[in-house]
């Protein structure tokens, strides 16, 4: 049956099908709710019940049972019972950016480690895809559904999207890309997606932190702050296991020593004896460099845990967090 929904304090309504989340069908009618995941793992896109009842397929991760004693709810992954009021964050895009469905061909492959890949994809030549820096697209697989990959380039330099793929065990996509995709494959792509991009009305200094390759994101930040001269304090912790799963740390090196405003702190939780910059869990090294947080806009990107650790604990150092902005990379399998 089909729900309506009221969002408060706008006032903004809209309705939801039978078996849609409340996600879907806001993103459908082009009311734009912060989301990350999509699956219930990050929290992204939580927000408050003040009236109705809805259920959920399974638990989702990132909702605890205090959460839901507070009538909290993750509406990526909630389907109403009822007519529902919620209260919730909705996110302003600007300019409208239409989301559109691409055929594109693979025009070259980079093995940047052992188990990431570059992929530049080229779109038709008579399309471009308009995307603000920071968002990311879907594949769509032939079973219909997809995977989605953040835009590693910024909007500036579109020619190619850049995408930075991570090999997942048993993964439904990526192993394809590491075993039989080859240069000239076609594919299909849609985008762009994802509430979290870079806020071109702030004024405040940026702190940026990347777990992996949610240095992707990050990535198409950075070089878009260099493209408009953005001239406050830059600060870029990516944190990885080993000094080779910094894949591109040349580049990001090269970013600092080129402006004065950019710095760069890579950080290794499991470092050899030869390497001598910071260890540990890269969040902590946040918290290790600065006794107030309040001053930054944070974009942070990378697996969930490392998300909610950062959000919890940057609060205790003075974190605002309606200027906390985070996309979760939760790897899917098979399944």
């Amino acid at each position: 049956m089909r729900r309506r929904v009221e969002i408060k304090p706008n006032e903004h309504q809209f309705y939801v099908e039978s078996n849609e989340t409340v996600l879907d069908a806001a993103l459908r009618q082009g009311i734009n709710l912060r989301y990350g995941c999509r699956n219930g793992a990050c929290g992204a896109c939580q927000g408050k019940v003040l009236q109705g009842e809805l259920h959920y397929d399974e638990d989702p991760v990132a909702l605890s049972d205090d959460d839901k004693a507070e009538n909290l709810a993750l509406f990526c992954a909630a389907f109403p019972d009822t007519d529902l009021v919620i209260e919730v964050e909705e996110v302003d895009l600007g300019d409208a950016i239409e989301i559109k469905t691409l055929p594109c061909r693979v025009q070259k492959m980079n093995r940047l480690a052992d188990d990431v890949m570059q992929l530049f994809i080229k779109l038709p030549s008579s399309e471009r895809l308009q995307f603000l820096s920071g968002q990311y697209i879907d594949i769509l697989l032939e079973d219909g559904r997809h995977r989605s990959f953040s835009i590693a380039n910024a909007p500036h330099n579109d020619e190619f999207l850049e995408l930075h793929i991570r090999l997942v065990d048993k993964g439904l996509f990526t192993p394809k890309v590491f075993n039989n995709m080859q240069e000239k494959d076609l594919l299909r792509i849609e985008g762009p997606h994802g509430s979290f991009f870079y806020h071109e009305d702030s004024a405040r200094d940026l702190l940026l932190m990347a777990g992996g390759t949610g240095f992707a994101p990050i990535k198409g930040i950075i070089e878009h702050l260099i493209e408009e001269k953005v001239t406050r304090p830059v600060y870029l912790y990516w944190g990885a296991r080993s000094e080779t799963d910094l894949y591109l740390k040349d580049m990001a090196e090269k970013w600092a020593a080129e402006n004065d405003n950019i710095h760069f702190i890579p950080v290794l939780s499991e470092a050899d004896n030869s390497w001598s910059g910071k260890t540990g869990y890269v969040h902590t090294a946040v918290l290790d460099d600065f006794e107030d947080l309040n001053p930054f806009d944070i974009y942070v990107c990378g697996p969930p845990v490392m998300i909610m650790a950062a959000k919890e604990q940057f609060q205790t150092k003075g974190m605002d967090t309606a200027s906390f902005y985070y996309d979760s990379f939760d790897f899917a399998g098979d399944h």
